[in-house]
């Protein structure tokens, strides 16, 4: 266990925010510190209203606590997954016993989208941790005791996941199961319905948990009559929470795209369904009520997802705590049989020739990939250290195969898992940090500019404006290029010998002379000039090239 810890905070503090999502979050926390205004949170000058600001908040306390970005803008995400993983553990002892809880909390662990997420800054690991929270408690009302204090928690937990994000009311939807298991028995109504004290105590829970954000922020929206902060709050409640979900604008993908995600990010669990699927549906049939809510719930879930046309892979993340639980009680006999153990064995050996294969493919130097990683923006040192520390990783993996052959498979799993993500943080993640952060064209930038220049950027991304070496300012983000322009132009003209602007290549305006353009390379696979203000023309505010709008964000 104090090694599946290490692995996770291995490397914290070693690179920057990257995309997707992170340097978003980042930025709005670090204007939350910088400006004292919490309850709305910005994306530079706009208002950032696609998620609330719970997550922000978090790592914003946590910079308050620790003094440091870097660190702090993954705090949450790590104590989220440490969380996790004890809550995982208790509510499988509680269920099934000391040995089950063992093998459910390093079946969590060894899954690829744990580590995933456990060493992102996104807010998707403390929704899980919410999630499992809220089930933990509520699991512990249906199954141990009907305290009322239980069902409450639970509720809390669900209210605090919904302002997360909007679907953290999902470990509710376990009182479903619940209450047709109650229902076939003819044991009477689940406990929340035998006392009207109970559901009273459910609603309040979740009325408390929701409303440590939604009470300050609809005061505060009602008392100032501002239209920016009246639109925040339609946006937040109807769009970002209900439209999201029921009539998706981005990210549509075909009804089975789950079965996909489960196949690949849920590896090596995902090996075991064979497996694992008759032994639950001979548990079901002999009625195991434990089986019934976890898998019930879990059900409920996917269906829930795959009804909606917007799809994400992290949507369904919050179900594998609870499937890892209800797999407990069965790994200690699948790990003992043969055809489960070749078939981790074979996991492994992948995993091991693929990080070998693509490192020894990094090292050659006229390799298509190495090309691929030049034109990222990669230098050669990068490419050199993302490479050794793939090959190492890819030793180790074989090494640890080969150690256990087929009898000790499962323990290989766990610390060649281990292994990946200690790497991960320790060499792969700080290798490609300069290029994917923005750090390195903003160094670039700061050096042409020169110390007493004033900077603007137009067709921004949020890691440049979070590696910006002085205060840097936009036009808008979500407001289309013509429009920041207009802006921008004339902001350009006032003070031309001292003022530059960051422009992404597509979103240049045909005001611009751009032999007096410097081009300054690429960063993240898209290219950047910086336009000096006696570049521009008189006519720039009226007459920019056509542009569509800022790609969607990926959280």
């Amino acid at each position: 266990m104090l090694l599946v810890a290490l692995s996770l905070l291995a490397g914290l503090g070693m690179r920057e925010p990257v995309p997707a999502d992170e340097p978003r979050f980042v930025l709005s926390a670090r204007q939350m510190v910088e400006s004292g205004q919490w309850l709305f949170p910005h994306r530079g000058s706009e208002i950032y209203a696609e998620k609330p600001p719970m997550f922000m908040w978090l790592q914003a306390l946590s910079y308050k606590v620790v003094g440091d970005w870097q660190v702090a803008f993954l705090l949450p995400s790590l104590l989220a997954a440490l969380l996790t993983l004890w809550l995982t553990h208790d509510l499988a002892r509680r269920l099934w016993g000391r040995r089950a809880a063992n093998h459910a909390v390093l079946a969590l662990f060894a899954c690829l989208q744990f580590g995933l997420q456990a060493k992102r800054g996104q807010i998707d690991m403390v929704l899980v941790a919410m999630t499992t929270a809220s089930l933990w408690a509520l699991l512990r009302y249906l199954l141990e005791k009907p305290d009322w204090r239980l069902l409450a928690t639970g509720a809390f937990m669900a209210g605090l996941g919904t302002v997360t994000k909007g679907v953290g009311f999902l470990p509710l939807l376990v009182l479903v199961p619940a209450l047709a298991l109650r229902s076939a028995s003819h044991a009477g109504p689940p406990p929340t319905m035998r006392s009207g004290w109970h559901a009273l105590a459910a609603l309040a829970g979740f009325a408390a948990g929701a409303g440590v954000w939604l009470a300050p922020m609809l005061w505060a929206v009602q008392a100032s009559q501002d239209p920016a902060l009246q639109a925040y709050a339609g946006e937040m409640l109807w769009k970002q929470t209900g439209s999201r979900y029921a009539s998706a604008w981005h990210h549509v993908k075909p009804a089975w795209y789950y079965l996909q995600v489960i196949a690949t990010l849920w590896l090596p669990g995902a090996l075991l369904l064979p497996w694992l699927l008759p032994a639950w549906w001979r548990r079901l049939r002999r009625g195991d009520s434990r089986t019934i809510l976890l898998l019930g719930w879990s059900v409920l879930v996917l269906l829930f997802f795959s009804a909606s046309p917007g799809k994400r892979e992290v949507y369904i993340f919050p179900m594998l705590p609870a499937l890892c639980v209800a797999a407990a009680p069965l790994l200690p006999g699948l790990l003992r049989r043969p055809g489960v153990r070749r078939t981790l064995a074979a996991y492994l050996a992948a995993l091991a020739i693929a990080a070998l294969l693509v490192g020894a493919l990094l090292l050659d130097g006229s390799g298509a990939l190495q090309q691929q990683a030049q034109r990222r923006g990669m230098d050669a040192v990068s490419i050199r250290s993302f490479a050794a520390w793939l090959l190492g990783f890819g030793a180790v993996a074989m090494a640890l195969l080969g150690w256990a052959r087929l009898r000790r498979v499962g323990v290989a799993v766990v610390l060649a898992t281990a292994a990946l993500w200690a790497s991960f943080g320790l060499g792969l993640a700080p290798a490609i940090n300069a290029d994917s952060s923005g750090q390195a064209l903003m160094r670039r930038v700061g050096l042409r500019i020169g110390p007493d220049a004033q900077l603007g950027l137009l067709g921004w991304r949020e890691q440049l404006l979070l590696q910006a070496d002085r205060p840097a300012l936009d036009f808008g983000f979500k407001r289309d290029w013509q429009q920041q322009w207009q802006q921008a132009g004339p902001w350009l003209q006032a003070d031309p010998q001292h003022r530059w602007l960051l422009v992404l290549e597509q979103a240049m305006a045909s005001c611009v002379d751009k032999q007096f353009a410097v081009s300054m390379g690429t960063s993240s696979r898209r290219q950047w000039w910086l336009v000096p203000g006696t570049a521009v023309s008189g006519a720039c505010a009226l007459a920019p090239s056509p542009s569509p709008s800022p790609e969607p964000s990926g959280d």
